[in-house]
């Protein structure tokens, strides 16, 4: 995945049960990228299951108007920066990858 494509995003995190302090900024990295937001809940679904935290998004204007091809209609699956490798593993396990990486090979 090159720099430009991999998205490194700063979110704030507030939930206090995962952060005492109740805010760290966090740095988001996407894992994967899927042909609209349900197949990226699904992806998401799995790596939460494994206990990694996990955030899915799909441009607002796609969503909205219910594209699920090009730019607009990208699913976005993001873990914390220090989970990357973890969840790589577990969805190249898991065969997820595969399935999705075949139409950006294309």
């Amino acid at each position: 995945m090159s720099d430009s494509a991999s998205g490194i995003w700063s979110l704030n995190s507030q939930d206090g049960s995962i952060f005492p302090g109740g805010r760290e900024t966090v740095k988001w990295e996407i894992v994967a990228r899927t042909m609209g937001l349900m197949p990226a809940t699904i992806i998401a679904g799995r790596l939460h299951a494994e206990g990694i935290r996990v955030r899915t998004w799909q441009e607002g204007a796609g969503r909205a108007i219910g594209l699920m091809v090009g730019a607009l209609g990208t699913g976005y699956v993001a873990v914390p920066e220090e989970l990357v490798d973890q969840a790589l593993l577990i969805l190249k396990s898991s065969d997820y990858l595969d399935e999705f990486d075949e139409d950006e090979e294309e």
